[in-house]
């Protein structure tokens, strides 16, 4: 099998190798590829043997069930699927596994994942990018100012990053970051996305900002995110693997909802006070109906910085709500002056913010990586010397 068209990176591999002579099949194949965004090889029955380029390099395979018999000699490879229209799946089965196959499909019924599956294949999508949603416990916690950090640090270590400001509340990510002038598609831009986004598409048209990508709002009055938006968004930024920071608000509606079912690992933020830890209980009780792995980030306020102790210890904090901790933040007191510059949360090379950010993808990331699937990952509590929650408007 040969084609005229370009074979495909590795950033983008290309399309897949369709195998029919039913026209009908075929057709609607087309059909789907097209609503996947990818154009893809077309090859007849009886050229299609394991010689051929195509069959060994396309990301993806798909035979009907007419030419299916003559290509049970080819070469085993990954990523095959045998789909007819309208037959009975049964029977399919004994010649699926003779071809290696690792779906039967039967048309109409099986479109919308097949779409799918060939949007993943054309875009090369791997492992899901490890995400993080960063949720403040209390007003000012300084949730924003952390998730900037985390994903700073993560584009740093040369991770492949995209925040998420999913609170239209909380004065924009982008302005925290210095980059409200940047061109680039705001949250308003995807407010009516439905089932789909590319994933490439998506990266690209977000504003650059200190390496990472970054989905934020604009100055209008639009503060709602439907919820299928939400859904579709998160999936797309998750999809080519990577690092994904979502910084959420403290009121959970059904979009906020839609985030927290994709998101890895939850960091509650506390300051290291009563009355905030009774505000977190609330706040906490909501994220963990949706979010089984939510943990606490103690987070003490500027008065330590002069050696005044917190009200309550990160293990006090912990203990009442009876959430494992991830760590404390200490006072980071040239923050402020930091952002006045232009210089992101956790750029100062001796904050803590840089640190902690540095030990969760550290641990983070190489765990999930082996885990080899969506399982939630542990982070073991740390001690940081300080955190400037609260600069830059932070109010989440």
């Amino acid at each position: 099998m040969t084609s005229d068209q370009p074979q495909g990176t590795a950033e983008h591999p290309g399309g897949p190798l369709i195998v029919t002579e039913d026209d009908t099949l075929l057709d609607d194949l087309l059909r789907l590829c097209a609503a996947a965004g990818t154009t893809p090889e077309v090859a007849r029955g009886g050229t299609a043997r394991s010689r051929g380029r195509g069959w060994a390099s396309a990301p993806l395979v798909i035979v009907g069930d007419d030419c299916a018999p003559r290509l049970c000699g080819a070469a085993r490879r990954d990523g095959v699927v045998l789909v007819a229209r309208g037959a009975d799946e049964r029977p399919l089965w004994q010649l699926a596994v003779a071809l290696g196959a690792e779906r039967v499909l039967v048309l109409p019924g099986g479109e919308s994942w097949l779409v799918d599956r060939i949007a993943d294949a054309a875009e090369g999508a791997g492992p899901a990018a490890v995400t993080v949603g960063v949720i403040g416990g209390s007003g000012g916690a300084g949730a924003s100012t952390l998730a900037c950090a985390l994903a700073v640090t993560a584009a740093r270590a040369h991770r492949r990053t995209i925040l998420i400001d999913a609170d239209p509340l909380g004065g924009g990510l982008d302005v925290l970051l210095g980059g409200e002038k940047e061109e680039g598609l705001r949250w308003p831009a995807f407010a009516e996305s439905r089932g789909r986004v590319a994933g490439g598409a998506l990266e690209e048209s977000l504003p650059r900002l200190h390496s990472l990508r970054v989905l934020s709002w604009d100055r209008g009055d639009a503060v709602v995110i439907p919820p299928q938006a939400m859904r579709a968004v998160v999936a797309a930024a998750r999809r080519r693997g990577g690092a994904v920071v979502v910084d959420l608000p403290r009121r959970l509606d059904d979009a906020v909802a839609e985030a927290l079912a994709q998101v890895d690992v939850g960091l509650l933020v506390v300051p290291a006070e009563l009355r905030a830890v009774a505000a977190a209980r609330r706040v906490a009780a909501g994220v963990r109906a949706v979010l089984p792995d939510l943990r606490v980030v103690t987070r003490d306020g500027p008065g330590t910085d002069a050696g005044r102790a917190p009200e309550l210890s990160p293990e006090e904090v912990a203990r009442l709500l009876a959430l494992p901790l991830a760590g404390e933040l200490g006072w980071e007191p040239g923050l402020s002056a930091d952002l006045r510059r232009g210089a992101p949360p956790g750029s100062n090379a001796r904050g803590p913010l840089r640190h902690f950010g540095e030990a969760l993808w550290e641990r983070v990331v190489p765990r999930r990586q082996a885990a080899g699937e969506a399982e939630r990952s542990a982070v073991r509590p740390e001690r940081w010397a300080g955190c400037g929650a609260g600069a830059g408007g932070d109010s989440s």
